[in-house]
């Protein structure tokens, strides 16, 4: 499992989901957890940040900038293609699933969100960093 300091972007332009996965990140212990509302935010919280993002959670349905186009932002940069992603997303498409996995997520969760599902994530994708 990730360092409870690990910081962890969440991109979510809904701001009570933010609010509940922050909520459960630190009922998981993580301390570090900052938040963007849409991919053009999230990019530029990722860019700007002085602390390492250790782990992405982002929604796919936002305005401006969809977490599938955020994720191929992410993976295009040499200094973030790295980071775990994970999918939270309600969206029931299965071509964009595939494209997201094609993009190159980590891992994939659908809403609503169990507490128990979002751990087995982050440690799905812990175990893909070693």
């Amino acid at each position: 499992m990730y360092p409870p300091n690990t910081r962890i972007l969440i991109v979510d332009d809904s701001t009570s989901m933010r609010a509940t996965l922050r909520n459960m990140l630190l009922a998981m212990g993580f301390s570090d957890v900052i938040e963007a509302g849409d991919g053009l935010v999230g990019w530029t919280q990722l860019s700007q940040s002085t602390v390492p993002v250790g782990l992405i959670l982002s929604d796919q349905n936002m305005p401006d900038c969809t977490g599938l186009e955020f994720l191929r932002q992410v993976r295009s940069s040499e200094q973030h293609k790295g980071i775990p992603f994970i999918m939270v997303t309600s969206e029931t498409d299965r071509q964009v699933l595939l494209d997201a996995i094609k993009g190159g997520i980590t891992a994939y969760l659908n809403k609503p969100i169990l507490a128990e599902d979002l751990k087995k994530k982050i440690e799905y994708c812990s175990s893909k960093t070693k």
